[in-house]
């Protein structure tokens, strides 16, 4: 009888008093490749750590590594949230420090930190050359780490992963921050991968995968379960209500008709053009869909609207009827505006509790310095329970599992009734049943009149009210035009 590759018995999680898993078995033999899904805060990404040896718990994790193999016999482990340092090892880096060209010198490109992981793990650096053109990623070797977008460094890790081709790889969120065509490209690796003997566990709720995928698990109530296909894991989602609380049914009061306006603007990084020649205007009461592929200039846009980007006065940009560099502060922008984005997450003060950081929205902080009147408390109040957190609203941000701390940032956006909302993929983390409420919401508040740019990949993760789109390829505009919804095709 064969030996099982993976054999899980009595594995037990206790969380902050919360049991996560309660004698979970999983056999995993050789040959099979798992998708694991369920619910956000479910345990999977515990149960991959536990995995690859990077938590603990009791009950019993055996591997068995083929020793007649030529692979690693290790287990990689792809996080859904990774975080990069500089060159002085430090991880403290801030939102805005992205723009700033300055700063983005004290982390390595891209092609030092494959230089040094290949060195570290002795890879021929020649074989990486394939995997970043299969991923549209070669165009970047010479990139500051801090100049990446999420969806970019996530590229990274899987370009590391794919290179090292570990006996087994297990990658959490797989498709998180790639637009269509990269998560095509990222199957046809996988594939490759697999056909050479890597086993995969790919944690997530998502059905277009690699063909070599050919068991289907789900995490539920501690136990794992293995089910048919991975819609079935998805059927297990939690509901959250659906009712728009009260004080976010009144339209914003606008500032101008014109939201954005943007003349022939141009975005350089010393050589690299970035953004070339946009022209944009966004009115008070449209909802934009901004779109293009990794890479193609849609966070730096996004940068300039917020008032993020220091180039954003060399430019001719209107924003709320204001011309940049007129006197205004990047409070007075602000304050305008309700905004989400991977990256904005990555630099958000975890270290607050739920109720804190929703509060924080009120006054564009980092964290709650002051304290709330009766009726700001009550609207945090309402939104908790809207997102279903109140048995969370005292923990500390970064405790929760991730899904669950972007619905609590999703709350702190618009938890002001912005007059512009800025929702840079803001469900990356969010289970299908949570995204589907959350886009529910946005299209609750949109029809109060709120103005919405949306950056979304995801068709199944879009909202309804979309009523124009932009598209980028290349840092160029292809196409702003006013868009039919059921018509559109995905970047």
């Amino acid at each position: 009888m064969t030996k099982a590759f993976v054999n899980i018995q009595k594995l037990n999680l206790n969380y902050q008093q919360k049991s996560v898993l309660r004698d979970l078995d999983w056999t995993i033999d050789q040959g099979e490749n798992w998708v694991l899904g369920g619910t956000s805060g479910s345990g999977k990404t515990a149960l991959a750590k536990i995995i690859a040896g990077l938590q603990s718990a009791a009950g019993q994790v055996n591997i068995s590594f083929n020793t007649e193999s030529s692979l690693p016999a290790e287990v990689h482990y792809v996080e859904s949230w990774y975080q990069f340092k500089n060159l002085e090892g430090v991880a403290n880096f801030y939102y805005q420090q992205r723009y700033t060209s300055q700063q983005a010198k004290e982390t390595l490109t891209v092609y030092a930190e494959l230089l040094h992981y290949g060195r570290t793990n002795h890879l021929d650096i020649n074989e990486v050359e394939a995997i970043l053109t299969t991923l549209d990623f070669a165009a970047f070797k010479n990139s500051q780490l801090i100049e990446l977008s999420s969806g970019e460094h996530k590229k990274l890790q899987l370009v590391k992963a794919l290179w090292l081709k570990p006996q087994l790889l297990v990658i959490d969120q797989p498709y998180t921050g790639l637009d269509k065509a990269s998560r095509h490209n990222l199957n046809t690796l996988l594939d490759l991968v697999a056909a050479q003997g890597v086993q995969l566990i790919l944690i997530g709720n998502d059905t277009e995968l690699p063909t070599a995928i050919n068991r289907y698990a789900v995490i539920a109530e501690g136990k794992l379960n293995e089910v048919i296909t991975p819609v079935s894991a998805l059927a297990t989602v939690e509901k959250i209500s659906s009712t728009v609380p009260s004080f976010l049914a009144t339209s914003p009061v606008y500032s101008s008709t014109n939201m954005v306006k943007m003349v022939d603007v141009n975005i350089n990084y010393g050589e690299k053009q970035v953004l070339k020649n946009i022209n944009w205007e966004v009115k008070a009461g449209e909802k934009w869909l901004l779109q293009g592929h990794n890479g193609s200039g849609k966070s730096t846009l996004l940068s300039l609207v917020n008032g993020d980007h220091p180039q954003s006065y060399a430019n001719t940009i209107y924003l709320f009827g204001q011309k940049r560099g007129s006197g205004e502060s990047i409070w007075d922008i602000k304050q305008h505006i309700g905004l989400i984005s991977p990256e904005f997450h990555w630099y958000f003060d975890a270290t607050s509790t739920v109720w804190q950081s929703i509060a924080s929205g009120f006054f564009d902080s980092v964290g709650l310095f002051r304290e709330l009147g009766y009726e700001k408390s009550n609207q945090v109040e309402e939104l908790i329970e809207y997102f279903g957190l109140s048995a969370y609203k005292n923990d500390l941000l970064n405790t929760l599992p991730l899904g669950k701390q972007r619905l609590a940032l999703l709350a702190r956006t618009i938890i002001k009734n912005p007059e512009l909302l800025i929702l840079d993929e803001p469900c990356q983390g969010l289970d299908q049943q949570q995204t589907q409420h959350f886009n529910q919401l946005v299209d609750g508040l949109c029809n109060n009149g709120m103005t919405l740019i949306y950056v979304g990949h995801f068709e199944s993760q879009l909202p309804n009210c979309i009523t124009h789109q932009l598209l980028l390829h290349k840092g160029e505009v292809v196409n702003p035009i006013k868009i039919d919804r059921t018509q559109k095709e995905l970047a």
